[in-house]
């Protein structure tokens, strides 16, 4: 009888810590206290390959209320989760497999830390589980394909970080999610792409899980980096069929991004602006805008961040914009280790 062993590289282990300081704007509490410190995470990272071979690995847990996660409709019921986990294969000269909870390749993410996706709301910074096919070519024409099961473990509707905006567990929730994703990278300093997705959405309420729903959505956007300059713009157009068990309602709105960064040393300024309008018969509501300025510092081991948010309105679990004022400044420090 023979043996083999086969060689793995030692994982990058690392950890880090945030928190994070706000001020709402006509929030009694907050203007009594002068604002409130909160939001304290934990969050462990493990990545790393396996020698000589083309597989890769990464995953990052958080555990704490600043985990962007909601305990109501996570796959946890408290606030910890995974963030991402992911296994991925390297085929030769071609594609990047990736298996398990990974970024979905839909236009581009805010740069921001707090404010977060704002209206790009649903749309933003998803990570949901499934297996996803990328490849970058030597003409600068990039590709990702991709087929997500759920938008994160088991039963849960909480992606993290842009959570809160697909249903709920007494509700739906979003399932059976191709995507695409095609982009051209021209002179090293331009990107334009378009992105589209596809997919069901599962009732919640019956206990029998039919998938009575589905939702759409396009984006065109732009990606622009010279320099210490750079800028993202993006249109996506989103329709939302919500399930007869729990609304017989079609929702369409059309979402308009835009974001400035400069960056100095080791300062980075930013601005992201995004306004959403709606399309949804008997939503009267005007058109919403959200603006959120900010710079980070690289300090050494993290970065502080100083932020401020005013919006006129606000995307819901279902995808409504609806109007609503909210206004907020927030100052972030993490340190990783």
């Amino acid at each position: 009888m023979f043996f083999t062993a086969s060689v793995h590289a030692s994982p990058d282990l690392s950890g880090g810590i945030w928190f994070n300081y706000q001020y709402q704007q006509n929030n009694p509490q907050h203007e009594n206290s002068w604002g409130v410190i909160d939001s304290e995470a934990l969050v462990l990272y493990v990545d790393g390959d396996v020698e000589d071979t083309p597989w890769t690995y990464s995953a990052e847990a958080r555990f704490g209320p600043g985990s962007f996660t909601d305990p109501d409709n996570n796959s946890t019921g408290d606030q910890f989760g995974l963030h991402k986990a992911w296994l991925a294969y390297q085929i030769e000269d071609g594609a990047k497999i990736t298996l398990g909870k990974s970024q979905v390749p839909f236009a581009w993410k805010t740069a921001n830390f707090w404010p977060g996706d704002i209206f790009l709301a649903g749309y933003g910074d998803q990570m949901d589980v499934g297996v996803k096919a990328s490849q970058t070519l030597d003409s600068g024409l990039h590709y990702d394909a991709a087929l997500y099961l759920a938008d994160d473990w088991s039963t849960s509707t909480d992606t993290m970080d842009d959570n809160r905006h697909w249903g709920s567990q007494s509700t739906y929730r979003k399932v059976q999610t191709f995507v695409g994703n095609l982009s051209y990278t021209f002179s090293d300093v331009h990107t334009l792409g378009i992105s589209a997705q596809k997919g069901g959405l599962q009732e919640m309420i019956s206990g029998e899980g039919d998938i009575s729903g589905d939702h759409q959505a396009a984006a065109l956007y732009y990606v622009a980096s010279a320099g210490p300059l750079s800028a993202k713009a993006s249109v996506i157009s989103t329709e939302r069929n919500l399930p007869d068990e729990y609304a017989d309602l079609t929702i369409e709105n059309t979402r308009y991004a835009g974001e400035l960064g400069y960056s100095s040393g080791n300062w980075f300024f930013y601005a992201d602006l995004t306004y959403a309008t709606p399309n949804t018969e008997g939503n009267n509501s005007d058109t919403i805008r959200a603006f959120a300025p900010g710079f980070s510092y690289d300090y050494g081991p993290g970065w502080f961040y100083l932020e401020y948010l005013t919006q006129d309105g606000y995307i819901d679990r279902d995808g409504q914009a609806l109007e609503g004022n909210f206004d907020a400044l927030y100052a972030t420090l993490d340190f990783y280790f």
